[in-house]
């Protein structure tokens, strides 16, 4: 019934709340199940330069963080350094998928927009993903990029909430 699952992440700890999920509606239906990752281009300065290659002030790409350890680094700083993020990022969630075939994708572009445009492009039967659990006020000021997947997929949706797993 389901031959390719979309399973769309953002790398962090909510995205990965879905990951069982996904992993045994594949071992179901036999499908291969595709991580994609998308990089936001709505973002400052990343849907105005095809390459990034400066140093922002705080909160800019580019901008120096600090880690842990009180150590200093940078962000990526082009969009070269963007993309080779997310494969890093959907490579190691692949890799959870054990005994499943998977398939890795990173775009650029608006998050929910970029997955609806892969679910048609792929031929996706179904996507999982994680909710974030907002409510009230602040769901409607921030949005919902699961949100939108939900209203506006033409495939099944299935919605993990990272509050119920982080229950468990």
């Amino acid at each position: 019934m389901y031959d390719k699952i979309l399973y769309p992440t953002d790398g962090s700890s909510i995205a990965e709340s879905a990951i069982e999920h996904a992993q045994n509606q594949a071992k179901q239906h036999d499908a291969t199940v595709h991580v994609l990752y998308v990089i936001d281009s709505e973002h400052i300065g990343i849907g105005l330069a095809s390459n990034l290659d400066f140093e922002g002030g705080p909160g800019m790409v580019g901008a120096p963080t600090e880690d842990a350890s009180g150590m200093v680094g940078s962000r990526p700083t082009g969009r070269e350094d963007l993309e080779d993020e997310g494969t890093e990022i959907v490579t190691t969630v692949a890799k959870q998928f054990e005994g499943v075939e998977t398939e890795t994708a990173v775009r650029f572009g608006s998050p929910y927009e970029t997955i609806l445009e892969y679910v048609d492009n792929a031929g996706i039967d179904m996507i999982v993903m994680s909710t974030h659990g907002r409510s009230g006020m602040q769901r409607y000021v921030i949005g919902s990029v699961t949100e939108k997947i939900v209203r506006f997929a033409d495939v099944p949706v299935l919605t993990v909430s990272a509050a119920e797993t982080s229950e468990k």
